[in-house]
């Protein structure tokens, strides 16, 4: 069975990349059990977020991987 996932990862300029804070090699991993709800979900996650002010940006980087269970 193939498992769909999204890579989140902090931006180079990330402030939150500090040592003391989630570091460098700081990552997570959400997985689906399709293509679709990765998806589905990857484009939520990439919507600007109805809490952020004007200007703001989310920081993270978001990358498709594929893994077989």
């Amino acid at each position: 069975m193939k498992r769909y996932g999204i890579r989140i990862t902090l931006p180079q300029d990330s402030t939150l990349r500090a040592p003391h804070l989630l570091g460098p090699e700081w990552e997570s991993f959400r997985w689906f059990d399709s293509e679709a709800e990765r998806e589905r979900a990857l484009a939520e996650m990439s919507r600007t977020l109805p809490n952020y002010r004007r200007g703001d940006r989310v920081s993270q980087v978001l990358e498709r991987v594929e893994r077989d269970a």
